[in-house]
Parts: structure tokens; C-alpha cells; sequence
């Protein structure tokens, strides 16, 4: 399948140091696992689960002290961890004690005095997927991440871009421009049995021609995860020089990551979703592979310098991949929200997630004309549903007057994706660890209603 120049939409099978709480973390942490229960739609029934399926936390994950630290999730059903999740109080005490310094010494002195604690935050954001801060080049989305990263690959006439049936408009667009501009070929990975695109099939499509595999490591408008290190090891074993990149945005926070387990050279993630950071942050962590041999598109003077005439050079490490103007606030935000999960751990706040998740596709499988969308093996906690209704904006308006808030899903993020829905009306609930099984009851009350 091929989106070549005349841009057609391909037919696709429906395509600064904090201080925290000693009681947030308690002895004994539970053991990694991989096991999962996942809510297959056909059956309207949650699989690969112990029978009993009521809501757990883990030992080392104190609900109550996450939602005193929260205090805006006790008067309202926020299920929008997926959209821009609600931060912690530390997070906001970080940002607005630099914008106060900023006030009084200005940007650029209270910058160097905070030079200690930006690059803790820096080392912070690389611990939440594995590689050291100096792989780590932060940014102010994960579209603009993304957008740094991909930039930054040189490509000809007849590369092939690779990419799967559940992409993020944002990620897509960038590529199909350079369709227009230098004539690559776009085509789309095939989804395996479970609905998510197939390393076995990657791997029949792999040859000298392949510039590029771009995935979505769990798409904002699915709950479905994709094998992100499947592919990883299919590039490996084929000794392929594809750059991967992966757009982590939906992943990182609530699923325990490891770049250099999952073999990309790319990872764009943001600090407003599930790492509960303020809004304008996120980072892209780049690969050994990456930092020696590409350089951005453009270079920036916070990690390339001028030497004057026609001579420059750059970094040797991630900064190079930075612009120099960001908000040190932002950033400070972003590392006390990286400090805050770490110290919970990524492995309780995943089974936390999973399990509202699942609890609530559960729920409402039992509503009448209300669908659950989610597809694949694994899943992350975004949870897809159609249900009655014609616009589905207006809907979650509705619903957030009445103090729950979650995300309309439109055609924009991906339309062959929606097209496949079937419905007008699909809305997108995604609970974090502050939540509650009130909450979930209070959305599926409403719908009933």
C-alpha cells in the first residue's frame, strides 16, 4: 500500500530539588510484569485476566496520597490523562517558584542559577525511558520532537516511509509533504490478526529502499499498544538502516519504557499527558546511532556554534538537537514530574492504569448502544468508545459541564481510522492513577442516562 505523489488515501482495512512524601511509596514494590488483561470488543469481555477483575493498586502506589497531592481530581471526574493530565501540586509549585525567581532577577540569571537543577531535570527525563540526559534534547511538544528528529534524516527520490494504520496526523503530514517535495513513497505496515501492525509483516517489506519506520507507540485515538520492540528486533535482524523513529507521546508516563530495549533511534514524548507536566514540554531522545551521524534541520546556536566565515560545528551530544529558548520554568515543571512518577515507579503506575482501564471497558460494554473501539493484544489506559450522539465535541462538552471531562475523538488525527468507527459520536476516556472507581461510575451513569 503506497501514498505516492497524487496523495490519495490508501484503502486500508479501517486504517529544583523536590521534596516528596515518604507515604506516596511504600516497601515492597511488586515484580515486572508483562501479563495483561485486555478487553477484546468482539467478545465484550476482558481476556488474558484472573477471573476477578475489581479495581487493584499496587503495594507501592498509595491512591489516596496520589489524590492529596491532587487536589483538583476530589471535585470532578477527570479522565483525560490522554489530553493534558492533572498535574501535582509539585509540578506547580516547581513552575511557579522560577517564574517568581524570574520576576526578580530575570530569565536569564535565574536560568543559571537553576543550572543545578535543569540538568537534574534533564537526567530525570532520560530515566523515564532509559538512556542518560545526554540523549535527551528537550523540546516543546512531542510534535515538534518528532518533527526534529525526522527533519534531521536525509531523503531522496524513491525512499520508502514506513508507517501503520493507527498514525497521528501530526507525524503523517511531515512525511507526506516530503511525498511532494522529493518524491518518497509512504506506505502503511499491515495489522496483524489483532489489529496492530505486524512485525512479520515489516519484515517482508524491509529492503535497501526502507529510510524510514515511524510508529505510534499507542495512538491517542485507540487503546491499542503497538509491539514497539517487536519491530525494533525485525529491524535488528534484518541488519537494517531504516531510522526508527517512535512518537512515545501516549506511551511515556503510564507504560514502563526502555529506548535501547525497543532499538529506536528516535523517541518523542510530551510532559502535559500521562508524565502529568505542564503544557509546552516534552523531549526527544536520540540514539547512540543518531548522535553520530545526523545533525538537525536546522542547527541552533544553543548546540552548534559559529566560528565565523563558513565554518561551524556542532555538539556531540542531544543538545544539539535543542533550540535556545525554551521556559526553564516549563522544564523544571517537567522534572519534578518526571521525580514524582519515578519515585512512584513506572511498573505500579502502569498496572494502576491497566486496571481502570480495563474496569471501565468492562462498564461499558454492559451500555446499551454504547461500543468499545479498542483493539490489540496489549493496550494502553485510552479508552475508545462509541456511543449515541452526532457530534462528539459537543458531547464531551456536555458531559464536562456536568463535572466529567474526557476527549472527543474527530476524523483529524486519523481519518481513515475513524471512518472505520461506524458512529458520529466516539469519545475518548483515559483514567490515571488518581482516579477513582467513583469516577468511572459517575461516566457510566451518564451514559445510561
Amino acid at each position: 500500500m503506497k501514498w505516492a505523489q497524487t496523495l490519495e488515501r490508501p484503502s486500508a482495512s479501517i486504517l529544583e530539588g523536590h521534596d516528596f512524601a515518604d507515604h506516596l511509596v511504600n516497601a515492597g514494590a511488586l515484580a515486572n510484569r508483562n501479563y495483561v488483561g485486555v478487553f477484546d470488543p468482539r467478545h465484550r469481555s476482558i481476556v488474558g485476566m484472573e477471573q476477578d477483575v475489581r479495581m487493584t493498586s499496587s503495594p507501592s502506589l498509595d491512591v489516596e496520597s496520589v489524590r492529596d497531592d491532587t487536589p483538583a481530581c476530589r471535585t470532578q471526574a477527570y479522565l483525560d490523562g490522554a489530553g493534558a493530565a492533572l498535574s501535582p501540586t509539585v509540578v506547580t509549585d516547581a513552575v511557579i517558584k522560577h517564574l517568581r525567581r524570574e520576576q526578580e532577577v530575570g530569565g536569564y540569571v535565574a536560568q543559571f542559577e537553576a543550572e543545578d537543577r535543569i540538568n537534574g531535570a534533564l537526567a530525570s527525563v532520560g530515566r523515564m525511558v532509559g538512556v542518560k540526559g545526554s540523549a535527551i534534547a528537550l523540546q516543546t511538544s512531542a510534535t515538534a520532537a518528532w518533527i526534529r528528529g525526522f527533519q534531521s534524516i536525509p531523503l531522496e527520490a524513491g525512499d520508502r516511509l514506513l508507517i501503520t494504520t493507527a498514525e497521528y496526523a501530526s507525524n503523517v503530514l511531515p512525511m507526506l509533504q516530503q511525498v511532494r517535495r522529493r518524491g518518497v513513497v509512504v506506505e502503511v505496515i499491515p495489522d496483524g490478526p489483532d489489529g496492530t501492525a505486524s512485525p512479520h509483516a515489516l519484515a517482508d517489506m524491509l529492503d535497501d529502499t526502507v529510510k524510514v519506520v515511524a510508529i505510534t507507540h499507542a495512538p491517542s485515538q485507540n487503546g491499542l499498544l503497538v509491539d514497539a520492540e517487536g519491530i525494533g528486533q525485525v529491524l535488528r535482524n534484518a541488519n537494517s538502516q531504516a531510522w526508527y523513529l517512535l512518537d512515545a507521546c501516549q506511551s511515556t508516563g503510564q507504560i514502563p519504557i526502555d529506548m535501547t530495549t525497543i532499538g529506536c533511534d528516535f523517541l518523542a514524548a510530551t510532559g502535559r499527558k500521562w508524565i502529568r507536566g505542564p503544557r509546552g514540554t516534552g523531549f526527544l531522545a536520540l540514539s547512540d546511532r543518531a548522535l553520530a551521524e545526523l545533525e538537525p534541520v536546522p542547527p541552533d546556536m544553543y548546540g552548534s556554534t559559529w566560528h565565523g566565515a563558513l565554518e561551524y560545528s556542532s555538539n556531540r551530544d542531544a543538545s544539539r538537537f535543542q533550540s535556545f529558548e525554551m521556559s526553564y520554568a516549563g522544564v523544571l515543571g517537567l522534572g519534578a514530574a518526571c521525580d514524582y512518577a519515578l519515585n512512584i515507579g513506572l511498573q505500579p503506575i502502569r498496572e494502576r492504569i491497566n486496571s481502570l482501564a480495563l474496569h471501565l471497558r468492562n462498564e461499558l460494554a454492559e451500555i446499551q448502544g454504547v461500543r468499545v473501539l479498542d483493539r490489540g493484544t496489549q493496550q494502553s489506559g485510552i479508552v475508545v468508545f462509541a456511543c449515541p450522539g452526532s457530534d462528539p465535541v459537543a458531547k464531551a462538552w456536555d458531559l464536562q459541564r456536568s463535572g466529567i471531562t474526557l476527549t472527543g475523538v474527530t476524523a483529524a488525527t486519523n481519518p481513515a481510522e475513524h471512518q472505520g468507527y461506524a458512529a458520529q459520536c466516539v469519545l475518548r476516556a483515559s483514567p490515571h492513577i488518581y482516579n477513582t472507581e467513583d469516577d468511572l461510575h459517575r461516566l457510566v451513569t451518564a451514559l445510561r442516562n
